[in-house]
């Protein structure tokens, strides 16, 4: 097994195509083809976390969070990012980052935040737009059963747990051939036409590849005439934040201990508890203030996130209670989460789940 092997288990989980524009998701450090030892699981690379994985003769690190964000002008050493990055490269250990990938996934980070907390009927806050594409192509009647096949078995027609696919449009299209269709006529070749089939399939963007490949491999045309091309569908199954409801409402106070007791928070910063009960419930791990509006129009009783400045608090606007739980605290389950789902992917590799606690800030 190599490094790219564990990459492919983690698209699947979340594919990187789906990572805010702004981040930096990926293989950040190694080579992907380098034999695999084992692989240490953090939220955070840190040098004390690289030294773990050397500890643990593991040339592969999963984290969370990207330890290469900005871009690097200098590999010196002169900061905490320049010296894990050469740290990891002096040991040949490769850093992979997941970050808003998972951010966005349908089980990802505000998933188990919601999963923590009992929170049912969940759905996505945020939906991602521009996620869905559309192929269409023209294929012989008789051709048209194989290649629907071939693209339905690498994922076309498949968006969430719906089958959104159309098809067996029929219509008449000019095409030319290849040597088996033997299109020849005369001295050189001229255009037949033959009764085509339309066919119709949705897709997810990630999977455009495997799509367009399939495609090709498997139409008898020798020139593909096809067009893709992007909906503007919002997609109920990828985006960021999640929102659902608790099995019973809760008196307010009562939620926020609870909440302090399994998110294993110090300290909550909240706005004013304008409502003695809640049980809609918006979550968003990490810097979450860009989506109060988001959790308002939902009607949310109460949104839980991290990193709100002063002036964040006052867009509650006497409609929603803001929760504050610390972007460590807010993310912190992650790592299990992804230790646990490569340890059932990877049974013959030690999956290590750092021990670290990465979290730079610290209560009183």
């Amino acid at each position: 097994m190599i490094i790219q092997d564990v990459i492919n288990h983690l698209e699947i989980l979340a594919p990187l195509a789906y990572a805010e524009e702004f981040d930096n998701v990926g293989l950040l450090v190694g080579d992907k083809n380098e034999k695999l030892k084992g692989v240490l699981v953090t939220l955070d690379t840190l040098e004390s976390v690289v030294d773990e994985a050397i500890d643990n003769n593991c040339n592969l690190i999963v984290s969370f969070h990207p330890i290469i964000f900005k871009g690097l002008k200098k590999i010196n050493g002169s900061s905490y990012v320049e010296r894990v990055v050469l740290k990891a490269i002096k040991n040949d250990i490769a850093i992979f980052s997941i970050h808003t990938a998972l951010d966005n996934a349908l089980q990802g980070v505000n998933a188990i935040i919601c999963n923590t907390l009992g929170i049912e009927s969940k759905k996505i806050l945020i939906p991602q737009k521009g996620t869905i594409k559309k192929l269409t192509t023209y294929v012989p009647q008789k051709d048209a059963d194989v290649l629907r096949t071939a693209l339905f078995n690498v994922g076309a027609g498949q968006i969430g747990n719906y089958d959104n696919c159309s098809y067996n449009v029929e219509g008449i299209g000019t095409f030319r051939g290849n040597e088996a269709s033997d299109p020849k006529v005369g001295e050189r070749f001229e255009y037949r036409q033959e009764q085509e089939t339309q066919i119709s399939v949705t897709f997810q963007k990630h999977l455009e590849h495997n799509i367009l490949k399939s495609l090709v491999e498997n139409h008898p045309y020798e020139e593909v005439a096809f067009e893709v091309t992007t909906l503007d569908n919002y997609n109920q199954h990828i985006g960021i934040g999640m929102v659902g409801e608790l099995p019973n409402e809760m008196n307010t106070d009562d939620f926020l201990q609870f909440v302090k007791q399994k998110m294993k928070v110090a300290t909550i910063r909240h706005s004013e508890l304008i409502k003695n009960k809640v049980k809609r419930i918006a979550v968003l791990g990490g810097s979450g203030s860009f989506a109060i509006g988001a959790a308002k129009s939902v009607k949310a009783d109460m949104f839980i996130t991290a990193d709100l400045k002063y002036h964040d608090f006052f867009s509650a606007e006497n409609q929603i209670i803001l929760a504050d739980i610390g972007h460590y605290e807010s993310e912190q389950f992650t790592k299990s989460y992804l230790a646990d789902y490569l340890s059932k992917k990877i049974t013959n590799f030690a999956v290590v789940l750092s021990t670290i606690n990465t979290n730079p800030v610290k209560y009183l």
